[in-house]
This record gives C-alpha cells, structure tokens and sequence, in this order.
C-alpha cells in the first residue's frame, strides 16, 4: 500500500507536535506562567476566609487576660432550661440593648466568678444563627444555646465561627408540641395543612412525628411561619390544620377552637437537646471564660432544681409565650452535670448521646437535601473545659 503524501498528513503531524508541546509545557509550569503574566484575570479566584485556618491562631502567646474585659454575650431562644442562664446572668438582654438589666440583680456568675455576663434574647433561631456567625466583636454573641438538630442544619453557614459545642444546657421533655384543630389523631394528618418554622428545632420535631406514624413528607402540606412565635396564631387564625411550636402557645389556641394537642417531646424526650456553643476563637483566647461559664450555669441549674421560683419569674418576665413559667420549666429543665456526662460519654450511659444526636440530624438533613457534609461530630465538640469542672466537683 502506497502512502500518499498531502496537506492532511502534515497537519496531524502538527497537531501530534503540537499536543506533545502543550503538555511538556504544562507539566514543567510554562503555561500558568505565560498565563499569570499576560492573561492574570483569567486565573480561578480563590476567596479566603477565617474558617480556612484554626480558630486559635490569633489567640496570645501567654494568658494577657482570663476572662475579657467587655462582658461575655450568651445568645438564646426562650425555653424552660433558659431559667438557668438568666439566674447565671442576672436576667435578659438584646443586642439593642446590650448593657445591665435595669433594676436586675447581679447574677451568679459575677457574684461567684467575677465574670461579667448577659443573656442576649433572640425571637428567631435564624437571628441567634447570624449572631453567633460573626461575634461579639461585630455585634454579634460569643457563646449561643443551640438544638443539636439546629447545629448540624447550620454547621456549614457558621464554618468561620469554628463552633464548638462545651456543654448540655437543657433537653425538652415537652416544650415542643404538635397541635390541631378538626384533626382527631396523627394518623389523620395526611392531606392536612402543618404550619412550621422550618428554622427551628419544632421542625426537627415535627419529623420525627411523621415518622413516627410513617407519612411521607408530601403526605401533609406545609405552610412555612415566619417564627416558633407564629404557631399558636396561624392555627387560631385557621390558616393551617395543625401546628408545630412551643406548648403554651399552641395548646390555647387550639383550646379556643375546639382542638387539642396530639404530640409532644414529651413522647421524644431525648430528640431536642439544647446544647451551649462556643465560637472556635473565643474559647481559643478565653479558655478560663469558658470553664466560668459552664460553673456558673451548672450552679444555677441547682438552684432552679430546689427553688424554681426565683428563675421562674425571671423567665416569665422575657418569655411569657411559654405559659406558666414553673410548667416551662418542668418539661425542659437545666441539665445537670450527671446529664452532661452521660450525654458526652464521661460517664455513665444515655439512651442518646450527643454524637449520636449529631450525627443522625445532620444525615437526615442530608437525606430531604436541606444540608451539606458537615464533618464528625467529635470535631463538632470541645470537652474539655466540661472535663475540667467534671473532675474539680469530684463523682
């Protein structure tokens, strides 16, 4: 067979010239080069952020302070196992108005720990979420009191903060509830309309009731609420069939149409735990802030155990959607160190943990397509001031 030469030949021996150039260069960098010089917008743009590097980087190289020396700002959601932060603070603030509690008594964490504290209060969880995100140096909290759930959900929005969860504030035993009017059971939800804060842990809640009776989430109809706080006035408003919030405000208004509640945490009471947050930098820089904290809070969970009374006037003051303040209490009560060993594995055993916890809500959200990755859930926890405070108050 006789090969002809022509014009096609030579230009797939230019072209196969031309490959094996193109990829020498690249491989031994002449090309980014000829790039970066000639043709510098055209490189990717990277942007950086503070959750690229460890949160501890900017922390002094030898203890300048212990505590700081502005007041450590603690973010929340009222709820029942709040009553142990506002006696700790010595009542609620917002960040309008971030100084003193008029005519407040000092809380136990100055009295008892020389520490300078306010419990900031937050109406929407997505308020406390953007708080935490940029700190107390920007306006925003140090420290927040968070569902489990609410963490896995956010984690990916707050990678700067570098959060990290350092105790167990509070669980609900049936704060949370699922109310309905014209509804007689679970079971005959289906087709219904369900009114939801989809930001809040009530959402987590009214999951785990869907499951519970296996309904699919498109066996009901949701209609999204502005806030938990939205709950018990959609449903006397008829704008949905049922509602997922806090017990005190759905339950009356369902009673004033007839309805009735038909589930609360207290059917779940180990699915919406509250857990207190810290950002990555400011445990970093303020380790013994931190342990002050965690004392001061452990403390005035004890008092709230033998008298609730004092708390419980307090949180009747800032939360009076939660109905009788002694009752908000009773179905969320502070934890206890007991609680917190057990729920981070130190000791003893719980029927849920915290990884657990974590690591459930984060792949359920993962599975509806509501969230990203999110890394381990010892990655998601710093222990050790709770170990510090374990040990120093003995078994």
């Amino acid at each position: 067979m006789k090969l002809h030469r022509g014009p096609g030949l030579f230009l797939f021996l230019s072209l196969c010239l031309f490959g094996a150039g193109y990829t020498l260069a690249s491989r031994l960098g002449y090309l980014d080069r000829l790039q970066a010089r000639y043709f510098p917008k055209a490189q990717e743009a990277v942007r950086l952020s503070p959750g690229d590097f460890p949160a501890g980087v900017a922390a002094p190289v030898a203890d300048v302070a212990s505590v700081p020396l502005r007041p450590v700002l603690i973010g929340f959601t009222a709820r029942g196992s709040a009553a142990a932060l506002l006696l700790a603070t010595g009542g609620a603030t917002t960040l309008d108005a971030p100084g003193p509690v008029p005519g407040a008594a000092q809380g136990l964490l100055k009295t008892a720990y020389a520490l300078e504290a306010r419990a900031v209060l937050f109406a929407r969880d997505e308020e406390l979420r953007q708080a935490l995100a940029i700190g107390a140096e920007n306006g925003g909290v140090d420290m927040a009191c968070l569902s489990v759930d609410r963490l896995a959900a956010w984690l990916p929005s707050l990678r700067d903060a570098a959060p990290r969860t350092v105790m167990l504030a509070g669980r609900s035993r049936g704060q949370e509830a699922l109310a309905a009017v014209g509804v007689p059971d679970l079971a005959s939800l289906r087709g219904k309309r369900v009114g939801v804060y989809p930001m809040g842990s009530s959402h987590y809640f009214s999951l785990w009731v869907l499951s519970r009776m296996g309904l699919r989430t498109t066996d009901v109809t949701w209609v999204e609420l502005p806030s938990t706080l939205d709950a018990g006035r959609a449903l006397r408003e008829g704008r949905v069939d049922a509602a997922v919030g806090l017990w005190g405000d759905v339950e009356l208004a369902a009673r004033d149409r007839g309805g009735a509640v038909l589930a609360t945490t207290a059917d779940a009471p180990h699915l919406i735990a509250t857990v207190l947050v810290a950002r990555g930098d400011f445990a970093a820089r303020y380790p013994d802030a931190v342990r002050r904290v965690l004392r001061g809070l452990l403390d005035a969970g004890q008092s709230v155990q033998k008298e609730p009374g004092p708390a419980a006037r307090m949180l009747g003051d800032v939360a009076p959607y939660l109905g009788d303040p002694i009752e908000a209490i009773r179905s969320a009560p502070p934890a206890t160190l007991a609680d917190n060993r057990s729920f981070f594995g130190l000791s003893g055993e719980a029927p849920v943990t915290y990884d657990e916890l974590f690591q459930s809500a984060s792949a359920l959200f993962q599975k509806l397509k509501r969230g990203a990755p999110v890394p381990p859930a010892e990655d998601t926890r710093d222990l050790g001031a709770l170990k510090y405070v374990s040990e120093a108050r003995g078994p």
